[in-house]
């Protein structure tokens, strides 16, 4: 354990090398043991935090959920809520964090991939991920999309988190793994969207 890591709060040391261990060495590769041994940890600290496996991966989702959600500063998140909201201001915030993910964040995105599969095959995780995840991202995106005129936010709210979604995933793992487009880039195809979404009346 690093003098840094002596000062983290263990249960967030453990997240957060459970978080990592998902992003190197897939779910195979994350077991109670290896995560104590790449925290140095002593033998057996992950299993008196987390006893099963799947409170270890409830464990990942959460912080990976506080990760994802830092992504962004709260001075950025304050100062869109002041602003007039409008496509222009909905696709700068959009691009920023998603440029942020695809440049910065990468691990927390193969991360992520690897817990929503393993949600499909456990029912006590699913009912988990879905809840810390849409409760974080989803509502907020909604009421933005609601203030900037959307006369749909619910559908349009899935409709933008799906595209979302298909940019982070084909920029990570996709056939476009190599090839992350630039803020502007992102900008530019968000506005597009976000202009046709609040510009319909249907």
């Amino acid at each position: 354990m690093t003098p840094r890591d002596a000062a983290i709060p263990r249960a967030t040391l453990i997240a957060d090398t459970a978080i990592r261990l998902l992003a190197e060495r897939g779910l195979r590769g994350l077991t109670h043991r290896a995560v104590d041994e790449a925290a140095g940890l002593p033998p057996g600290s992950t299993s008196n935090h987390a006893r099963t496996r799947a409170a270890l991966l409830q464990a990942a989702v959460r912080r990976l959920t506080e990760l994802e959600g830092a992504v962004l500063t709260s001075e950025e998140m304050a100062a869109s809520a002041r602003e007039p909201s409008g496509p222009a201001q909905l696709a700068a915030l959009i691009a920023t964090a998603l440029h942020r993910h695809l440049t910065r964040h990468r691990a927390l995105l193969v991360a992520r991939y690897e817990l929503a599969l393993e949600a499909t095959r456990r029912p006590e995780l699913r009912e988990h991920y879905d809840r810390t995840g849409m409760s974080d991202f989803a509502e907020p995106l909604r009421a933005m999309l609601g203030a900037a005129g959307s006369s749909a936010p619910e559908r349009h709210t899935l409709s933008l988190l799906s595209w979302c979604d298909g940019i982070l995933f084909t920029c990570t793992a996709g056939s476009f793994n190599a090839a992350v487009p630039t803020e502007e880039e992102l900008r530019v195809s968000l506005r597009e969207i976000l202009s046709g979404m609040l510009e319909s009346r249907a």
